[in-house]
Parts: structure tokens; C-alpha cells; sequence
């Protein structure tokens, strides 16, 4: 059935010639071992050198998110670095969260230092196969040839190899991102998510599935409007499955790029507001990086609409650089993902309006969350 979609799909005039160009790029490719020609010594320079950055850079969720972002400024017309800082953002919030004032109550320290491993790991790997490909793509404008025979290499998909070698001069910037969007969900299926340890731990959890359950996990884009603080976003469901992912992946960067106004405000946001993991830094009316209670007395709830109820103190959001020590991560497990050309069935991307309106939901799912706690209190 995708086979036949894909093939009324590559007859529209305007997809046809990208779509076969890459769907000939991938023929044949996947199923062999990469046996790469001896490079230069310029060549071997220009790797070095995308490592050794690459390296510094993925200290941290803090490095990582920033990174993204100076590589949008540069380069704007690449839209994949912005969607990344964004996405990268909430992965900083979200492990934070396991040292803040509420998840810290539900979930014991083995389960927190569990589910971190599990973000962080995930962060690290994308950043580790992603980033070293926007390197080369701008030394490649640099030298105004393209370097992508190079990604293989960097234990990098040939899927990618054939998309930046087909796309990178041209202007189709939702195509190449939906490209990045399929390779890094697919590079960290089986490296983080079908992880045996990480299925078992995370995935399979009691906990895990409460927050799919509840709809506790949100990816937010803030951005200011008259001074009030707004959010586009979507609601994280289903994380284990991969087409869901690529989905969301979709829907995230439709929304980050279907209204140019809003889209302004998003990126004037995120470079006037430093990351540094705390929600403090979207919502500093409701949370703070220092804790203004006692972390061992029973929690009330203190959320109403939005908002702090009368009298109520601050949600205790610490920045990731006290909450979590840098990690250092074992290298990267090799092998390609790419198996065949099927995957460009993918790459289909409808460009229909997402729907954005999120606050209201995300309010109501931190109450809940509040009262998670709570009932937990009164439990134990």
C-alpha cells in the first residue's frame, strides 16, 4: 500500500524529479559494508577537525541546545538546527524535572537516574551524528563543492549522504529537514529505545506510561506577545513507537514554521533566553531555580488556571547544571540504520496547519501532576 501511494505520489510534477533522484541515490545501497577509498590528508584534517568540535559541544543538553541555535543565526535558511534547539530545550526541561519539586516526589533516585540516562543518552546521540553533518555542509558552502561523500566516514547514514549530496544547493529546506527528522529517529530506535535496559527500566515503567497517559509530556515553543508569555507545542505520545516519532517530528516543525510572525517571536525568544534547564526561564512567575520551600515537607498543591494560588510558593525548577553532573558516554554503537529505499515514504510531508493551542492543556496537566503528589502524600 506504500508503494502505491509513493508511486501516485512521485508522478506530482513538482515532487517527481527530487524523489527519484533520491529514491535512484538510495538503490543498492544499505545492505553492504562501507569500504571507503583512502582519504587525504585534508580530507582526514576536515574530520578531525568536525570531531574535535562536535566533541566539546556535546558536553551537556546546555551545550548541545546552544550549539543548535548559533548554527540557526548563521545559517537560517537550514531549518532542522531551530526545530533541534527547540526540541533540545524540552529535553533540558524535562530532565531537570526529575530534580524539581513534583516528579522528584513521585519517582525514587534509581528512577530518576534511569530515566536521565535515558534522555541524555538520546540527546548525546543526536547531537553526535547530527551535528558533525551541518559542519560539513558549511565547510562545503565554504569550499563551494560539496564534502558529503565524506558522512560515511563519520559512521554517518547513507541515507543522509544521498540527501545532502541531491539537496544541498537547492531550496527545498522541508524536504532536507524531514530527511534529518527520519534519520535521527531511526539512528537512536535501536541504540536507545528498543535498548533492552532502557525498555525494561524506562519504556515498560509504571511511570513512563502515567505520563503518556496523563498527556504529562509536552514539547513547548515559547514566545512573548505584549509581554505574555505564549506557547506553541504539541503532547508526546507513543514515544516508542518510530513512525510516531517521525510524525510528531513532522507536526513540530509545521508548526515551528507555519506562520512567520509567530515564528519570529519563537527565535527572538529563544536568543533573548538563555537556556539553562530551568522552566524558570519561560515561566518565572511560577518557577524558580532556587528552592523557596523545605524539599522533605508534604507538597500542596499550588497551581490554579496558570497560575500561583495566593500565598503559594514557587515550583522548585534547578538548572541542569546542579541538577545533573556531565556525563561521559561510551562511544556510539556502529552500523547504519538504512536498510532500503522504502524509507522515502517518509519523506512525505503534507503542509496543513498544526494545531497549536496547547496552554490551556498544559495547565491542566500540571494540576494533575500537583495532585499526583498530593495523593501520594496522603498514601505514604
Amino acid at each position: 500500500m506504500a508503494i502505491l501511494f509513493l508511486n501516485k505520489w512521485l508522478k506530482h510534477p513538482q515532487l517527481s524529479r527530487q524523489l527519484k533522484l533520491i529514491k535512484s541515490g538510495l538503490k543498492g545501497k544499505g545492505n553492504e559494508p562501507f569500504n571507503g577509498a583512502a582519504l587525504t590528508i585534508e580530507e582526514k584534517t576536515i574530520i578531525d577537525n568536525i570531531r574535535k568540535k562536535t566533541a566539546v559541544l556535546n558536553k551537556n543538553n546546555i551545550t548541545r541546545t546552544k550549539a543548535y541555535l548559533d548554527f540557526y543565526i548563521q545559517h537560517p535558511t537550514m531549518h532542522w538546527p531551530l526545530l533541534a534547539h527547540m526540541v533540545s530545550r524540552n529535553a533540558g526541561w524535562n530532565m531537570t524535572d526529575l530534580k524539581g519539586d513534583l516528579l522528584s516526589r513521585l519517582l525514587t533516585i534509581d528512577e530518576q537516574e534511569m530515566f536521565f540516562s535515558f534522555m541524555e543518552r538520546a540527546n548525546w546521540l543526536i547531537f553526535q551524528d547530527a551535528y558533525p553533518q551541518l559542519l560539513l555542509y558549511e565547510e562545503s558552502v565554504k569550499r563551494g563543492e560539496p564534502l558529503f561523500y565524506l558522512l560515511p566516514y563519520m559512521d554517518i547514514s547513507i541515507f543522509m549522504e544521498v540527501i545532502w549530496s541531491l539537496l544541498w544547493e537547492t531550496d527545498h529546506s522541508d524536504l532536507l529537514t524531514i530527511a534529518l527528522i527520519i534519520n535521527e529517529q531511526n539512528y537512536i530506535e535501536n541504540r536507545v529505545v528498543r535498548n533492552a535496559i532502557y525498555q525494561k527500566e524506562v519504556i515498560h515503567t509504571i511511570e513512563f506510561k502515567l505520563q503518556d497517559m496523563f498527556s504529562f509530556n509536552y514539547i513547548l515553543f515559547p514566545y512573548t506577545n505584549h509581554s505574555i508569555v505564549h506557547f506553541s507545542g504539541q503532547v508526546v505520545h507513543l514515544f516508542d513507537e518510530l513512525k510516531e516519532r517521525i510524525l510528531l517530528g513532522k507536526k513540530l516543525y509545521r508548526l515551528l514554521f507555519q506562520n512567520e510572525s509567530t515564528l519570529r517571536s519563537i527565535v527572538k525568544w529563544a536568543v533573548n533566553h538563555e537556556h539553562t534547564g530551568s522552566r524558570k526561564d519561560y515561566w518565572p512567575h511560577i518557577f524558580n531555580n532556587v528552592q523557596e520551600g523545605y524539599p522533605n515537607q508534604p507538597y500542596h498543591a499550588r497551581l490554579s488556571k496558570g497560575k500561583l494560588k495566593s500565598g503559594a510558593k514557587k515550583i522548585y525548577s534547578p538548572s541542569l547544571v546542579y541538577a545533573w553532573e556531565n556525563q561521559i558516554q561510551p562511544a556510539a554503537e556502529t552500523g547504519d540504520w538504512y536498510r532500503d529505499a522504502k524509507i522515502i515514504t517518509d519523506l512525505i510531508y503534507r503542509k496543513e496547519n498544526v494545531d497549536d493551542k496547547i496552554k490551556e492543556k498544559y495547565c491542566d496537566s500540571l494540576e494533575k501532576l500537583e495532585l499526583a503528589v498530593v495523593a501520594k502524600n496522603i498514601i505514604f
